[in-house]
């Protein structure tokens, strides 16, 4: 029924409908986490597959970005894809991203050029913005916050599992198949969740009338877009003080500016900036950038440290990452049965903030003579503090706002990790180019050293180098490696502060949420 509120008509918010059984629910997650999965598992598929899809395709110049267009895509998508929930209903929106990723990665693995893969992984992009956010939606609508840890921390076991297994897989279809099936792959799998989900989602359909503001998803694309580009290019395409750089850099800003203005001034903004009014919300939105930074750029980074210098294979350095995938696994999966039965979650933010910080602190202590055992348990510490953290952040997101803004507020949380992630591979990727090649220089010389570090040397090749080139260069990446992880935890020391503004707040149970209805009317 429409209710009347100071001269205005407003529908109550949409509450949960009958509980559903564990049974009903852990169902529909396996529909959610195969999708999941799909949008983890892709970049982790392609990034072994890459150097025989540029010996194929060429075009080496163009290598980042097949990379940099999936994830540019994906971010300027996962807000638009958020609020098309909120206005359509979850389901529909869901299965349509999940069937246009599809697409984009029948045609990548169809590409006979560099620029036709890139623009086919954009296309897989602007799909998988859908995935995520989608799914954690979803799991917003389904359970109440106060029964929501155990479930999330079940979908937090995904990430493992596409972070370990995807380096193996995707090497084992390129060694055996062909480097196309790194993508066709997504086309059993996804078909699977469509059927899934189709069959055992069952959501009420809300639908609201009203305009999607394409002028904010514009101005917010060129936003992201121009910082993405200013963080991927800066120190390597171009000098940080270059005009190319400077004019990204005040279009980033400009476009931000505007975007707020604009945001402010509709009815239905694609990120409502009234759900920064909270202290909780905005602390944890922080706190899911900071762990996107730590958790991308710790992949990035360890693989190079365990090849070069510890001496592992590539299929090894896979395996060498279980134990921060093990960390996260039980930490996860912990903090989950923690909030569902105490409901009290701040304790393991600080905890978790901690850990990152300390984590990332002790792995950027490794050197030349650190041992795999003694570098397992430095990312056994990481793995613990993002374990708490990824999951517990999206929580308390979901918790400060209501059931109406839910997606856009799940949106808000994946859009901010993904950014963080992106910013995250991209700084430290350049003070780690920076430190090696400075190092290369001081123990090689100018000349030798640049024509080290810009020449292609495998593992495999630097095997072969003489023993001064070998020991100057496995120093030199420790040097970087150190550097990098060591300012991505000055970084994370911004996420104990951020843990600490976060209050405990009720979680909502599912009577609490039954009785969010829309305010008493006031008479006119």
């Amino acid at each position: 029924m429409t209710e009347v509120v100071a001269g205005r008509h407003r529908k109550p918010e949409p509450t949960y409908e009958t509980p559903r059984t564990p049974r009903e629910i852990y169902t529909v997650m396996s529909g959610l986490m195969i999708a999941m999965l799909l949008a983890m598992l892709d970049n982790m598929i392609v990034g072994t597959a890459m150097p025989t899809i540029v010996g194929e395709l060429g075009g080496l110049a163009h290598l980042s970005w097949v990379v940099t267009a999936y994830a540019l895509a994906t971010a300027v998508a996962t807000p638009i894809w958020a609020k098309l929930g909120d206005l359509w209903g979850r389901k529909g929106v869901f299965m349509a991203s999940i069937v246009l990723f599809l697409i984009g990665s029948a045609t990548s693995g169809l590409a006979q050029n560099m620029g036709e893969l890139i623009g086919f992984r954009a296309l897989q992009g602007i799909g998988a913005g859908g995935l995520m956010v989608g799914a954690m939606a979803i799991i917003g609508d389904l359970v109440p916050p106060r029964d929501r840890g155990r479930y999330q921390g079940l979908m937090a076991a995904v990430m493992p599992i596409a972070f370990v297994g995807g380096p193996l897989l995707g090497g084992f279809l390129t060694d055996n198949f062909s480097w196309r099936w790194a993508f066709y792959i997504n086309i059993p799998l996804g078909i699977l969740a469509l059927v899934v989900i189709w069959f055992t989602m069952k959501l009420p359909v809300r639908r609201r009338e009203a305009r999607i503001d394409w002028r904010g998803a514009g101005l917010l694309a060129v936003a992201i877009s121009s910082l993405t580009l200013l963080t991927s290019w800066g120190g390597t395409e171009y000098p940080w003080g270059s005009w190319q750089i400077v004019a990204l850099g005040v279009l980033a800003v400009v476009a931000t500016l505007v975007f707020v203005r604009a945001e402010r001034r509709v009815d239905e903004p694609i990120l409502p900036l009234g759900l920064f009014r909270s202290r909780n919300f905005t602390a944890a939105v922080v706190l899911t950038f900071l762990t996107g930074f730590a958790m991308f750029g710790a992949v990035t980074f360890l693989p190079q440290y365990q090849q070069i210098v510890q001496g592992a294979s590539a299929t090894d350095s896979g395996l060498l990452l279980l134990p921060l995938m093990a960390g996260m696994l039980v930490t996860s999966l912990l903090g989950g049965q923690i909030v569902t039965r105490t409901g009290h979650y701040r304790t393991l933010l600080i905890v978790g903030s901690f850990a990152m910080a300390g984590g990332l602190f002790l792995l950027s202590t490794m050197g030349l003579a650190t041992t795999q055992l003694t570098s397992s348990l430095f990312m056994i510490v990481l793995g613990v503090g993002m374990g708490f953290l990824m999951q517990t952040t999206m929580l308390v997101v979901q918790n400060s706002v209501g059931m109406r803004d839910m997606g856009a507020a799940s949106g808000a949380a994946t859009l901010f990790r993904t950014i963080g992630g992106s910013l995250g591979v991209s700084l430290l990727g350049t003070l780690y180019a920076t430190h090696l090649q400075s190092s290369l220089t001081d123990q090689l010389g100018a000349a030798a050293g640049a024509q080290v570090s810009g020449g292609q040397l495998t593992p495999a090749m630097l095997a072969q180098l003489p023993d001064g080139i070998r020991s100057a260069f496995r120093a030199a990446v420790t040097d970087g490696v150190q550097s990098a992880f060591f300012w991505a935890a000055a970084v994370a020391v911004a996420a104990v502060v951020a843990a600490f503004v976060i209050r405990q707040v009720a979680l909502r149970s599912a009577a609490d949420a039954a009785r969010e209805v829309a305010p008493e009317p006031v008479a006119v």
